[in-house]
């Protein structure tokens, strides 16, 4: 048996550069809702809070402008991107035609089983998401049900492009399955698609996503409206030295 020895060149791992660290870690105190929407991002905080120059947090920063997590200001420098009502809805809108068209393009294949297989094994995710109570996990597999339809059509650009959607939107998703965990609305979707896949019924399966997602939106503007429309005072940076 091969022994590979201390120091040797295959027993180096490289880390992630630090700016791509910055941007996960940030992004992730975006998406639970400790830095709220419209927040500012002061820099200097940041550099106390993870310990490092500002460099590589500007860098982190314009990384997460770029997924549209974040926004800049002119003079005023990062803020956690503020969505009006109206973008809300145009987000929602355009994931729900987006996941439909991802249903209508995988519903050509000739052989649907490998996507049936994966769809049913995302669901099950979903199930346990929500029976453990799982916020995060949910909306991953929940993810992962339409990028495995998006997938299975060989369009690069569609899952891509689903994919980008999907991170922009996730503050926004997690705001929704933190208040209504409990609802199995989502679970009665996808289960409902898999079975309208099962037999080709593509117009099924595209009128569940958009029903789904016509009947959580006002919960979605709802839910973000509270979290941005907080006290000046709760809106004050809250994520200082750790």
């Amino acid at each position: 048996m091969h022994t590979q020895h201390k120091g040797s060149r295959l027993d180096v791992k490289a880390p992630a550069t630090i700016p791509y660290f910055l941007q996960e870690q940030i992004r992730e105190l975006i998406v639970d809702g400790t830095i709220r929407p419209g927040q500012p991002l002061r820099e200097q905080e940041l550099e106390q809070r993870f310990g490092t120059s500002r460099s590589p947090i500007r860098e982190a920063l314009r990384l997460l402008e770029l997924s549209g997590l974040v926004t800049h200001v002119q003079r005023k420098g990062f803020r956690a991107t503020l969505y009006t009502e109206t973008q809300v809805r145009h987000l929602y809108l355009l994931r729900a035609e987006l996941e439909a068209y991802c249903l209508r393009q995988a519903a050509v294949a000739d052989d649907l089983a490998p996507l049936l297989g994966e769809l049913r094994r995302h669901d099950g995710a979903i199930a346990a998401a929500l029976a453990g109570g799982d916020v995060r996990a949910c909306i991953s597999a929940a993810c992962e049900f339409y990028l495995a339809a998006a997938r299975s059509t060989g369009n690069t650009p569609l899952a891509g492009m689903l994919s980008k959607l999907y991170e922009q939107i996730e503050p926004l998703r997690y705001l929704l399955a933190r208040r209504s965990m409990a609802s199995s609305a989502i679970q009665a979707c996808t289960r409902g698609i898999v079975d309208a896949m099962a037999v080709r019924d593509v117009e099924r399966a595209a009128f569940l996503v958009r029903d789904y997602l016509a009947d959580v939106l006002p919960a979605v503007v709802d839910a973000y409206r509270d979290a941005a429309l907080q006290d000046a005072e709760d809106l004050a940076p809250r994520y200082g030295r750790a």
